[in-house]
């Protein structure tokens, strides 16, 4: 098994770390604009995007789509969805049918 070669990043705000992807996303960042609370802090760094990317930032929001619906969008996955349903229950919502 080979290793991914690890290159040295430094975003815009001038974080510098390691990725082995292209992905652009630098980590420090992603920590610092993390919710203190709210729905979408009980997220990952990649779902809370795939939902803000989509335009969802309130429950009501989330309860417009299906589960089939939010799974579409990418990087939203199948753990997520539990914390989703049992925060959208605990305000009398549920998901689109």
């Amino acid at each position: 098994m080979t290793t991914a070669k690890r290159n040295l990043k430094t975003c815009d705000k001038g974080h510098k770390y390691f990725k082995s992807s292209d992905c652009p996303t630098c980590p420090t960042c992603e920590q610092e604009r993390k919710p203190d609370n709210g729905f979408l802090s009980l997220l990952s760094a990649p779902a809370r995007r795939a939902l803000e990317n989509n335009g969802v930032t309130s429950l009501e929001e989330l309860s417009q789509y299906s589960e089939k619906e939010i799974l579409h969008f990418h990087g939203m996955g199948p753990a997520s969805l539990p914390k989703l349903r049992s925060v959208l229950n605990e305000n009398g919502l549920s998901f689109k049918n």
